[in-house]
């Protein structure tokens, strides 16, 4: 349970008989009340509110406002994104690359409906756009995406399809290999660990989702690290970007 004192600035948290109470604008107090929006925020569908250039986009702004600072600082040849929905994600990524003068955009959904693929040939950012049609795991879905990313120098990777842990396992295996050193994968939605009991959830969620498929990974991997994205737009190194936490940012070191 969770007391916000406007007035006085404060949070107070009671947890397993423990009272703590911090500051709001501290970041232990920023991360309690991310929590508790989050958790707000998706009982009451708030992600499925925005558009990007006319297509919906199911997303956090805040998170794609973080993916562009990557997005900036990496100058990719190519973004990959698995999970395609109205394509709204892929126009705002691919109008980044628009403005940057560099990079196209790939994605891959199981199904692309016949009116969102329509709508998104229409656009004006289609020539950046490249769709591909399959199970983002299945083999040969996995042999056409490597063909298309080809010999691209820099590549960021974005997984943002089925969000079960054996699912996104089987796609930072698979695609993993794409990442250039010094650019990530990005295992999205792990926003799910933290909604469990809210509004159609499952009982597994705290831990058949993303978070756990990236540890996992870890474990066998170490030429990736998992951490947040290292920006120095706060000189003073006290803000805090909690709304990282909601997805795995896998760095390739090496």
């Amino acid at each position: 349970m969770i007391e916000i004192n406007e007035v006085a600035g404060t949070v107070t948290q009671r947890l397993d008989g423990n009272e703590e109470t911090f500051a709001l604008g501290s970041r232990e107090g920023f991360e309690i009340v991310s929590k508790a929006w989050l958790r707000a925020g998706w009982d009451a569908k708030h992600l499925y509110t925005f558009t990007w250039f006319g297509r919906p986009v199911i997303q956090l702004p805040e998170d794609l406002l973080r993916v562009q600072e990557v997005i900036y600082d990496l100058k990719p040849d190519v973004v990959f994104e698995t999970g395609f929905a109205h394509g709204g994600s892929a126009i705002f990524y691919a109008s980044l690359m628009k403005l940057m003068g560099k990079g196209r955009m790939v994605a891959v959904d199981i199904e692309i409906r016949p009116h969102n693929r329509a709508a998104v040939e229409a656009h004006e950012l289609y020539p950046l756009i490249t769709m591909i049609e399959g199970d983002s795991v299945a083999p040969d879905t996995v042999a056409e995406v490597k063909k298309e990313v080809g010999d691209a120098e820099t590549v960021l990777v974005l997984l943002d399809a089925n969000h079960s842990r054996d699912h996104v396992r089987k796609e930072l295996e698979a695609y993993a290999p794409l990442v250039s050193v010094g650019s990530y994968i990005v295992a999205c939605d792990g926003i799910m660990k933290q909604v469990v009991g809210g509004r159609a959830t499952d009982d597994d969620w705290d831990v058949n989702n993303p978070q756990t498929a990236v540890q996992e990974f870890l474990a066998d991997h170490p030429e990736f690290e998992l951490g947040q994205p290292d920006f120095k737009f706060d000189e003073s190194g006290e803000c805090s970007p909690i709304t990282y936490f909601v997805n795995g940012w896998l760095k390739r070191v090496r």
